[in-house]
């Protein structure tokens, strides 16, 4: 770059000339020390990313001059000059791996926040993160979230070696092949347990009513979860149970209608039993096939108070709004399930059976970032439309039936086809 300084010709400079000389040496001294710390910059940002260009990188501002102005009165100097420290001093610095440092000070950043479900995803995280969503994945086949501080399994997936183990909602994990989960993020447990088919985790949890914990060797397989699955009872009835929101879930609903339409039933129980959630917008489609067009499934609060957005309302036609319904809940019923729960409830007082939900009422979305990775970010909490703040609280149901040890007994089913067959 070209520094260009127009000169124009004076009869006499006198004082004005030594002036003029004292600027251009005092801009002379601030220009030498403007382009030593530039290079003190560029040795640290080409330390960070050595694949850029560093006009790229100036021209996207990472050098930060203009500070946003949400990011006013924090102290990025001090960040700097922390990795500085580290590139002179460090004993191992030759072999600092430089992207893992940078992820270390993101993950450092959203830890900061105290919300377990805030969180970035490394390029291999986010793939095995799409991996689950999809329906298909390595591992035992749990949801876990945070309550009380502890790790805690909100359900595990039907049919899968953590069902099988009899691992169950509520369950404390406390160690994780010896590893004390205290203190542990909700990432780091994933990363843990997860693993690949025909490997073992020992997982140590606590339960209650029970004193003295227990240890449970789990074999990790390969997890292929159906979002629905499809029963007939008796003559009238239709058993549609929904295991996850995720985005398959859309199709095998309507499969199922379909399946239920050309068999004459119109009693359906809706099981959302050990159902830990999923995409938002599923649960708000899911809920429209039995609501009023326009009805309010959900109010979302973005930190300025509830309001009702724009997809927060059902569509379509209602097909099944005439049909009789009960729905099955249990504390593995989250999130998405406390969603679509709490939106039959409040607008039609479909009777809730079973037992009290896990109580998941924050929504997260995932943002797609540089180098393959992510970022999940809680955006907002919801409510129910009556304002039922889920919180950590859950839905309690309409009629408490308590599950049964014994496998071939299913007390909160029978409840529920009593309950229809009244209606």
């Amino acid at each position: 770059m070209q520094l260009r300084i127009p000169f124009t010709k004076d009869k006499y400079l006198g004082k004005n000339f030594f002036l003029i000389l004292g600027s251009i040496g005092l801009s002379g001294c601030f220009f030498v020390l403007g382009v030593v710390f530039s290079l003190y910059r560029f040795n640290l940002i080409n330390s960070i990313l050595p694949d850029q260009n560093i006009s790229d990188v100036l021209i996207r501002g990472v050098f930060n001059f203009e500070q946003p102005e949400s990011t006013r009165g924090a102290d990025f100097s001090l960040f700097w000059d922390s990795w500085a420290a580290v590139q002179e001093h460090y004993l191992d610095r030759s072999n600092l791996d430089h992207q893992k440092m940078v992820y270390g000070a993101i993950k450092g950043m959203l830890e900061s926040l105290e919300d377990p479900y805030t969180s970035f995803f490394e390029p291999q995280a986010r793939q095995e993160f799409e991996e689950e969503v999809s329906g298909r994945f390595e591992g035992i086949g749990i949801e876990i979230g945070m309550r009380d501080e502890a790790l805690t399994v909100i359900a595990p997936l039907d049919g899968s070696p953590a069902q099988k183990s009899g691992l169950r909602s509520g369950d404390k994990i406390l160690e994780v092949d010896g590893l004390v989960t205290a203190g542990m993020s909700l990432e780091e447990a994933v990363k843990k347990i997860r693993g690949a088919k025909d490997t073992k985790v020992v997982l140590t949890v606590s339960r209650n009513g029970i004193k003295e914990s227990q240890k449970i060797e789990i074999t990790r397989g390969v997890i292929s979860v159906p979002s629905v699955t499809f029963n007939k009872i008796g003559d009238d009835i239709a058993h549609i149970k929904v295991h996850n929101f995720y985005a398959p879930v859309s199709f095998e609903f309507k499969k199922a209608i379909l399946e239920m339409s050309l068999s004459g039933r119109k009693n359906i129980i809706l099981d959302l039993r050990n159902n830990p959630g999923g995409y938002f917008d599923m649960a708000v489609e899911l809920a429209s096939w039995f609501l009023e067009p326009g009805s309010v499934v959900v109010k979302q609060d973005n930190g300025n108070g509830a309001f009702v957005c724009d997809t927060c309302k059902s569509t379509g036609l209602g097909l099944l709004k005439n049909y009789k319904l009960v729905i099955l809940v249990n504390e593995g019923s989250a999130s998405a399930s406390e969603i679509l729960a709490g939106a039959l409830r409040d607008n039609k007082g479909t009777k809730l059976i079973g037992i009290q939900t896990f109580g998941k009422g924050v929504v997260q979305e995932v943002f797609p970032m540089q180098k393959d990775s992510s970022i999940k970010i809680t955006v907002s909490k919801w409510l129910t439309p009556n304002d039922h703040d889920i919180g950590s609280v859950g839905l309690k149901p309409d009629i408490e039936v308590k599950d049964s040890e014994e496998l071939d007994k299913d007390p909160q089913l029978d409840k529920a086809i009593e309950i229809i067959k009244s209606l």
